[in-house]
């Protein structure tokens, strides 16, 4: 078990042994001394006793005792408290610079100033919003109370991520505060509102929307309260990255308009897309042909095959797609048609309960919760060659067609379900990668009829879901970023720098104390995006002002300073009288404040010097005593 030593002990240490030595030293000469030589009792005894008080004076002046203070309630005002409160006999009353002024209250620059003016305080009660991030590591460790005030009326908490890639559908999670009767909208970059919802009871709601273009954008929170008055408008941030261009194998046991569709959609997506479609007779159409074996597969991200071009393949073509499954390859098998015998058991072995899948069955989507304006906007503008009207009806969603399979099995995930329930998508691992089926056999019915965001929706999260992952970004940010405030960037490689909205760099210093996690401390000084470069790599991030999003900010101190509160460090009432209980602990501790040192090294000075006088000199010996008595 290892032991904590800090030097006050070890000094003691060190000077009781030193004691010991000289005492045992003193024992052994008295008894190794003639007679006429050695000390009387009473001058042994003096001997013996001055050891440990000389060096009890010793570590006295080198660590003089710790000041004695009355340790009480330390009352700590911050942003937003009352001028004036009551005060209780024994509380020390501070200020910190957001408190309003107040006469009664001391001011201090920090926390951490005000706990060595008033050396001793072990219980600090929290006034005000709370305690800002410069104050939290100086109040770990002790007694915190705190009350939180009442969150103001408007949004005080949000949950949105700060990057995704283009086309990608994301949420928005949050919470408002007395927002009874009201609503909360989601405006995209051009201020088109793309979803609305009303909160629940606690005041919790979620939105989603669709990220279009890429770049460094800002969507938009409203808050209407019951008569539909704005009450607040926040801006959410949102880095949309470009398409990571994934590698897309297709290939067709035939040619038919849901393949069609499929190849133009993935094309307008940005995926590389290599295709192979079979038309009988050994000729194939598009892309020039390529050998399925190891070597081939492992450049791709995603193999996407029908049931024809699954039947088709050899022994050694499938185990070369297996053998890339399990590395990381994703592999999608459309099924359009009936099933044979054999990719039946294939599948079984793949972990799958597929069915026969003989017939066909109509089916719909889930209807989208939101009106025809949010449609509308979701929609977009259309196409250069293909304009949408801005006041174009939003077409009504097709009946689609799927095979009738069960799409079940042990650890089978549903990946797309329809407006029944029913799963007309599924996916189960394989080792590193994923394996998916797709029984819907018409999706091009979606375009035809003018619901292409469907249909792009639909295809890009099975895509998403079911090709080989790619490395994600190792940045982590500890704390709100927010001008003027401390937060902590992790992840980092060596040369780091951060440019702010004014194209300041700043090179980041990487912390040796956090080890593999490599971070680095930051203060933003503007407020807007910021660059991270590390090398050819730039990651942006978002740093609000300080005074925007007032609900957030409160709720941000809020959280902050009650998660200091610790129930263990409450549960003794008795804590102000533990300085006196525990005095040997403050003896020993090195981060308390000490008083004067000269008075204790004068009085060990006078000591060392009288046992100096007293070890030279013949009083108290045997030998004095008997050469007195001759003389007399």
């Amino acid at each position: 078990m290892n032991l904590p030593i800090n030097l006050p002990i070890l000094i003691a240490v060190v000077l009781g042994l030193a004691a010991l030595i000289a005492m045992a030293s003193l024992i052994h000469r008295q008894r190794r001394t003639d007679r006429p030589a050695r000390s009387r009792g009473w001058r042994l005894a003096l001997l013996l006793a001055a050891q440990p008080i000389l060096a009890v004076l010793l570590y006295l002046s080198l660590l003089p005792p710790p000041l004695r203070t009355q340790v009480g309630t330390m009352v700590v005002a911050t942003a937003g408290a009352a001028q004036s409160g009551v005060a209780i006999a024994g509380d020390v009353q501070i200020g910190l610079p957001e408190a309003p002024l107040s006469a009664e209250r001391e001011r201090a620059p920090d926390l951490a100033t005000a706990l060595r003016r008033h050396p001793g305080t072990q219980r600090v009660r929290v006034i005000g919003a709370g305690l800002e991030a410069r104050d939290r590591d100086a109040a770990r460790g002790l007694a915190i109370e705190f009350q939180p005030p009442a969150l103001p009326r408007g949004l005080v908490g949000v949950w949105a991520p700060s990057r995704v890639g283009v086309g990608a559908t994301f949420a928005v999670h949050g919470r408002v505060q007395g927002l009874q009767d009201g609503t909360i909208e989601l405006l995209d970059p051009g201020r088109q509102r793309v979803d609305r919802i009303a909160p629940n009871r606690d005041g919790g709601f979620a939105l989603s929307a669709v990220a279009r273009g890429t770049g460094l954008t800002a969507f938009t929170l409203r808050l209407r309260d019951a008569r539909q008055n704005v009450i607040e408008e926040i801006e959410l941030p949102v880095s949309v990255l470009p398409d990571t261009q994934s590698k897309v194998l297709l290939l067709a046991g035939a040619p038919g308009p849901e393949l069609k569709y499929l190849r133009r959609w993935a094309l307008d997506a940005g995926l590389k897309l290599h295709t192979q479609i079979s038309v009988g007779a050994g000729m194939q159409l598009g892309d020039a042909p390529v050998a399925l074996n190891a070597a081939t597969v492992a450049g791709f991200d995603l193999v996407v095959l029908d049931e024809r071009a699954w039947d088709a393949l050899g022994a050694p073509q499938r185990e070369a797609l297996m053998a890339a499954m399990r590395t990381g390859l994703g592999v999608m098998l459309r099924i359009a048609g009936p099933l044979s015998p054999r990719t039946r058991a294939q599948l079984r072995e793949l972990g799958f309960e597929p069915g026969v899948g003989a017939d066909s069955i109509a089916m719909r989507l889930p209807a989208p919760a939101l009106d025809e304006d949010a449609l509308r906007a979701r929609l977009g503008p259309g196409s250069e060659h293909a304009p949408r009207p801005r006041d174009q009806p939003v077409a009504a969603v097709p009946a689609l067609t799927r095979r009738n399979l069960s799409l079940a099995g042990p650890k089978v995930q549903s990946l797309l379900r329809d407006a029944d329930g029913n799963a007309f998508a599924a996916w189960r691992a394989n080792g590193q990668g994923r394996i998916g089926l797709w029984s819907l056999s018409d999706s091009f019915v979606l375009t035809l009829a003018g619901r292409d965001d469907l249909h792009a929706q639909l295809w890009s999260q099975a895509f998403a879901t079911l090709a080989r992952a790619k490395p994600r970004d190792t940045l982590r940010i500890e704390g709100v970023a927010r001008q003027g405030e401390r937060i902590v960037l992790c992840g980092l490689a060596d040369g780091a720098q951060v440019s702010d909205p004014q194209n300041k760099s700043l090179s980041l210093l990487i912390d040796p104390v956090r080890g593999a996690e490599r971070c680095a401390a930051f203060w933003p000084e503007a407020a807007g995006w910021h660059a991270l470069k590390q090398g050819e790599r730039t990651t942006a991030f978002f740093v609000r002002a300080r005074d925007d999003a007032p609900g957030l900010r409160a709720n941000e101190l809020r959280e902050a300073t009650l998660a200091l509160v610790s129930p263990q460090l409450r549960r003794n009432d008795a804590g102000a009288d533990a300085p006196e209980r525990d005095g040997w602990k403050r003896v020993f501790a090195s981060d308390l404040p000490r008083g004067l040192a000269w008075p204790w090294f004068l009085a060990w000075l006078v000591c060392a010097a009288g046992l100096w006088w007293l070890e030279r000199s013949r009083l108290g010996r045997y030998g004095a005593d008997a050469a007195t008595s001759a003389q007399s």
